[in-house]
């Protein structure tokens, strides 16, 4: 399955709710402001990441937004132009 960048970002009313919609983005992708996320997702990522989600938000007061970036085979910094502080993209290692 081919991989796609996402920006996701959520308005959370909730301090814990909002902390539990963090650490579950941090599972999955990179942070890089207060509430916005960069995210490498297959499809099947995608739906489970949403249904995580949709557990815990409240419905009538919470939004999460997912922007489709494109194919992750692309360059993300290609693709986001910042204004002020350049964006970088952070280096991910996995500990085993």
């Amino acid at each position: 399955m081919s991989r796609r960048h996402f920006l996701i970002t959520y308005d959370i009313a909730d301090d814990k709710r909002r902390t539990r919609i963090f650490n579950t983005l941090q599972d999955h992708g990179d942070h890089a402001q207060f509430s916005v996320f960069f995210c490498q997702l297959t499809p099947t990522e995608r739906a489970s990441l949403e249904a995580r989600i949709t557990e815990v938000i409240d419905h009538s007061e919470d939004q999460v937004l997912f922007v489709d970036l494109g194919k992750s085979e692309h360059d993300l910094r290609v693709r986001v132009d910042a204004l002020g502080k350049c964006y970088e993209t952070p280096v991910r290692s996995m500990i085993v």
